[in-house]
């Protein structure tokens, strides 16, 4: 059994809590495409080039926006033992695998926000169920943008009903492009509505329902078709909040922002109560990403786009455990 070691000043027990933390951030397809290497004074934090998804993510973005998320829970595990982590991002050209090093920085005890987002992080779900019609207010959907701003992010508040038809017809037909090519399929039905014990990919209760034909924004199916299918009528919520997310970064350093603001804005929507889903075929077909950049008018690529709303609640993903994240 691999042991872990101490680091930053920490115990080996507290760098497995720091570890653990990191390893509860979201995933395409809750791959969790994340290896740590841990020193007495650095925490490595590298790409796992096995948990690739090739045909849906070609180029590696969303792979880098995980290990983001990663990072972002990673930097709020460390504050709460009392330091600021010192990070660099993509620290060596040569190794593009490595993403981030994480140093011990200065002493200063964790604020009331962080904690709130680190008492979030072992709550946050991807919330692939029908959210109720209550509709965000308009301070949550402040904060929210304030969380994103944080970390270099603008989240677009898609408001205006023109701007909402448009998005929908891009998503619809994004859909359609993914439905039609058996690879990225291929490659959904193997991490999704997988057995309830595996510690990785999407099982067969957190996928969610069947989406049906008159779904306006759900569409894509986390079940491998083996969810069920909503009583008649009964669909998912008609207007939730839809936000695209833009960074200020260009390139894959833009890539791991994003998921570093990703994050932040997931803990702060599950800290205030908020549910959120994320609309990823819109950024992963490139002429759909390409025509959502026009909509939301913002000169860097959109990373993400986001549903959210008040859902009831739902179950954990599994998770690998923390010895399995670890480069010897």
């Amino acid at each position: 059994m691999t042991t872990v070691p101490g680091a930053l000043g920490l115990s080996p027990a507290q760098v497995a809590d720091v570890l653990r933390a990191a390893g509860r951030a979201p995933s395409l397809h809750n791959s969790q495409p994340w290896l740590f290497r841990v020193t007495d004074d650095v925490i490595e934090l590298h790409a796992d080039p096995d948990r690739r998804l090739p045909a849906t993510d070609p180029h590696d973005r969303e792979l880098r926006l995980a290990c983001g998320a990663a990072l972002f829970n990673l930097r709020i595990a460390v504050h709460g033992f009392g330091f600021r982590p010192r990070v660099t991002v993509l620290p060596d050209h040569d190794r593009p695998g490595l993403v981030a090093l994480v140093h011990r920085g200065a002493a200063a005890p964790p604020s009331p926000e962080q904690l709130r987002l680190l008492r979030a992080i072992p709550q946050r779900r991807s919330n692939r169920h029908p959210f109720s019609d209550v509709r965000v207010s308009a301070a949550e959907q402040t904060e929210l943008c304030r969380a994103a701003a944080e970390e270099g992010g603008r989240l677009h508040i898609i408001e205006h009903r023109g701007q909402r038809a448009q998005m929908q017809r891009i998503a619809a037909e994004a859909h359609r492009v993914q439905l039609a090519d058996p690879l990225v399929q291929a490659e959904t039905e193997r991490w999704t509505g997988v057995a309830p014990d595996r510690s990785d990919g999407v099982p067969l209760p957190a996928g969610g329902p069947l989406p049906e034909p008159q779904d306006r924004w759900v569409l894509r199916d986390f079940t491998a078709g083996s969810g069920r299918v909503r009583a008649p009528g009964k669909d998912f919520e008609q207007e939730p909040l839809i936000a695209v997310l833009t960074t200020s970064l260009p390139g894959p350093a833009g890539d791991v922002q994003a998921g570093q603001a990703l994050q932040h804005v997931l803990l702060t929507a599950t800290a205030d109560g908020l549910a959120v889903s994320l609309l990823s075929h819109v950024v992963e077909v490139p002429q759909a990403r390409a025509e959502l950049g026009r909509l939301v008018g913002d000169s860097r690529p959109p990373q993400a786009g986001l549903r959210i709303g008040r859902g009831w609640p739902v179950p954990a993903t599994r998770r690998r455990d923390v010895a399995d994240l670890l480069l010897t």
